[in-house]
């Protein structure tokens, strides 16, 4: 089945098979009691109307057979699936307590968890996820990103005197501002000055149920306002009743889990709401792009250009007294704080958005899942649809990766970079590599569909008439890129259910034979390989006499690759600071510097050593070598004469653990000593896990026990200033050493 949408024909089962379109929520709750049915709530948007509908919903499963739930005695219907698959029937039941209680039986009888591989059942514990799957619905169809209702909340809080950072369950530091704003262009801004906190907190609630959005975002906010905002009204007896239902604002432990990166947080919903964090989605942004100095939201407003000319600029440990002094002056960066944040929503959230439109779940879990759960969740909707039987994942195995190499260090001038278009999707296309477990076909069937989708988004977009017209179609093809550079990753999943470590193994060989022959053709033709990594290779073009050699040159190398591969010339650089594998740095025509990888980068640096290492990276790219003797000097004399702010030589950490913990793994020789925790314990005030503690370095000795010589930032004095200068130039110094032998960046280990 087919619908005209957005521009193109779509396959309504890439979609979903249910057209409906405006949904913007879908809760379900009820069924808790035997024989009480559940229901899925469905809120739609029209403009700024809002209706509300509801219908009955089923809870499911699928297992293996049927004497898997013999003796369980609950009620129950049985779905038979046909196919090849293991699994090979649907159960759905009458109540969520059912639901529950043959969940409860099946992981009994078996031993098994929710998420083994080879468990002979699919248990999904998300009810909205399972409606949505069962129901072919997805979120936001016939919509527009303007066209759902987002408001950005920020707050600021005063920290008790001799804390460096707020804590909110110190009775002395509270909220004193809390920031709103809509898509809408309405804002307000909530200052107590008084020390009513609880009236605050109480008109937040009536101002979120007036403007009634549908989504709620925030930079850290789910591991800072809201944390805070909810340990600060359980403190007032304040029943933080955000819902669409006027149900509480309720959380659970979870995780974020990106890459390499994996970070623990409370999951906080609100019944007909989403909660969107744009520090996760820079994360994601951060992960694809490596070229972020910090993850802060005024660094990535700097970054992306967001920031405006008059932004008000204040430290996090000055808020308090600034407030005393100026109040307007925080409730004007607070206010920026929101228009940054909208800023940075609009940009990072539209990928996100179109993809909710095609996966089964909710807005604030497509933003919250990893790649894989997604790709899973497109076939399993297929598969349930047709009534397909489903297969065990296959075994996890290792296998060889993709080709990577360096040919030359150092300065480089004159770099280009080609990037084979989506390698392994290219390749398995080309070759029909699929999972040898997927019968239905449906794997290559949408990696196709959605790679044909992409190429006309990318035709719209540069089409585009408008602005506006031309961000739609930028995040509808973004949003497919980031779908169909995953299906490679899925086959060597091993969570995934139709994965294929064959498939996967497959892909990689040939992957590595295309880029080492793309190497061999560049060679032949007196270019210059600097790095190869997977898909993508910096070198240096042979010297053409003329523009058609160059043109020349690159059609045969695109007519070189097999049937289906195609290259892109993608950048020039005038030149190529090359460091080791993976790490170097680039300089732009318009003399900006791209950084990446970790030995080039590192946010534990202190901030002085990481300008330094900018300016050093700058100089190395425009040949003056002869000028970082006098920036190292430059930088000496600064720290010898005092001229650096403290702030500028300070670490910040987060306490992980409170420090009663920090005490007890130290007693039981658990882990080294850390200058944070004992700057804590020393400090006689009442630090908590999830506290920050900034300190600087004291002492004359260039070789320093850390825990022993740390001072906390709100003790240091600029009338006698006692920073170890001996010890940040010898950091300084070790800096320069290590860039100039090939090392990584370092940064002190726990003592």
């Amino acid at each position: 089945m087919y619908l005209n949408y957005i521009g193109f024909m779509i396959n309504m089962n890439v979609f979903g098979h249910n057209p409906e379109e405006k949904i913007v929520a879908v809760e379900v709750d009820g069924g808790n009691e035997p024989g009480q049915p559940c229901r899925a709530t469905l809120y739609l948007r029209e403009g700024k109307k809002v209706t509300v509908r509801s219908e009955s919903f089923l809870p499911f499963m699928v297992i293996e057979n049927e004497g898997l739930l013999k003796g369980y005695g609950g009620k129950h219907s049985f779905q038979p699936l046909i196919g090849n698959g293991h699994l090979k029937l649907l159960v759905s039941f009458n109540s969520r307590a059912e639901w529950e209680r043959a969940k409860k039986w099946l992981l009994d009888k078996t031993g098994l968890s929710v998420g083994a591989p080879n468990a002979p059942f699919i248990i999904l514990n998300d009810p909205v996820h399972q409606y949505l799957l069962s129901s072919g619905r997805t979120l936001f169809k016939g919509m527009n990103f303007e066209d759902v209702r987002r408001m950005q909340v920020d707050i600021e809080t005063r920290t008790t005197p001799g804390f460096e950072f707020c804590n909110s369950s110190r009775a002395g530091d509270r909220i004193i501002i809390i920031a709103l704003g809509d898509n809408t262009g309405w804002n307000e801004i909530l200052v107590d000055k008084k020390g009513n906190e609880k009236e605050l907190l109480q008109r937040c609630v009536t101002l979120i149920h007036e403007r009634d959005p549908d989504v709620i975002e925030g930079h850290n906010i789910f591991k800072f306002d809201l944390p805070y905002i909810s340990a600060r009204a359980a403190r007032h007896g304040v029943k933080l009743s955000l819902g669409r239902d006027a149900s509480p604002l309720r959380s659970h432990p979870s995780r974020f889990v990106l890459g390499e990166r994996m970070v623990s947080f409370a999951k906080y919903e609100i019944f007909g709401r989403h909660i969107v964090d744009t520090y996760f989605l820079l994360q994601a942004y951060d992960l694809a792009h490596r070229s972020l100095e910090s993850l802060s939201l005024k660094e990535a407003a700097r970054h992306f250009d967001l920031a405006v000319k008059d932004r008000v600029y204040i430290e996090g440990e000055n808020i308090s007294g600034e407030f005393e002094r100026n109040p307007d002056r925080v409730v004007k960066y607070a206010q920026d704080d929101v228009r940054e944040t909208a800023a940075l929503s609009n940009l990072l959230s539209r990928t996100w958005f179109v993809q909710t439109q095609i996966l089964p779940f909710s807005y604030q879990n497509v933003c919250l899942r990893g790649n894989a759960a997604k790709i899973d969740a497109l076939i399993l909707r297929e598969y349930l649809h047709q009534a397909a039987a489903l297969p065990y994942p296959d075994r996890a195995r290792k296998f060889e990766g993709g080709y990577t190499d360096i040919f030359k260090e150092g300065v480089i001038h004159n770099v280009h970079h080609c990037d084979v278009s989506s390698l392994y999707p290219s390749i398995m296309l080309a070759q029909k590599i699929a999972p040898a477990n997927d019968g239905l076909g449906v794997f290559l069937q949408m990696l196709a569909y959605f790679r044909e989708y992409r190429l006309n988004a990318k035709q719209k977009m540069r089409q585009g008439k408008s602005a506006s017209e031309k961000h739609h179609f930028d995040a509808l093809q973004s949003a497919f890129k980031i779908l169909i550079n995953s299906f490679y990753g899925y086959l060597g999943c091993a969570q995934a259910r139709f994965n294929d470590f064959n498939a996967a193994e497959l892909v990689t060989a040939e992957g590595r034979s295309i880029v080492k022959n793309i190497l061999l053709f560049l060679e032949k033709h007196g270019a210059q390989p600097i790095e190869a990594d997977t898909d993508g290779i910096y070198f240096v073009p042979p010297k053409f006499k003329t523009d058609d050699e160059s043109k020349t040159f690159r059609e045969e190398l695109g007519a070189s690759l097999p049937a289906g591969i195609e290259i892109e010339f993608d950048g020039e650089f005038s030149a190529m600071f090359s460091y080791k594998m993976k790490n170097y740095a680039l300089l732009t025509s318009k003399g900006e510097i791209v950084i990446k990888g970790a030995a080039l980068k590192s946010r534990g640096l202190e901030p002085y050593l990481r300008s330094f290492l900018r300016e050093y990276l700058k100089l190395k790219l425009e040949s003056k070598d002869e000028d970082i003797p006098e920036l190292i000097n430059r930088y000496g004399e600064k720290i010898a004469k005092g001229s650096f702010p403290i702030t500028q030589l300070a670490k910040t950490e987060n306490l992980k653990d409170s420090p009663a913990t920090y005490s007890a793994k130290i007693a039981k020789g658990g882990r080294g000593r850390n200058a944070a925790y004992e700057l804590a314990l020393r400090s006689g005030r009442a630090y908590e896990a999830g506290d920050q503690v900034s300190y600087y370095i004291t002492g004359t000795k260039k070789t320093v026990a850390m825990h022993a010589a740390a001072r906390l930032v709100s003790d240091w004095n600029p009338e006698t200033r006692d920073e170890n200068l001996n010890y940040y130039t010898a950091k300084l110094d070790a800096l320069y050493k290590r860039l100039q032998s090939g090392e990584g960046l370092a940064s002190e280990k726990e003592e």
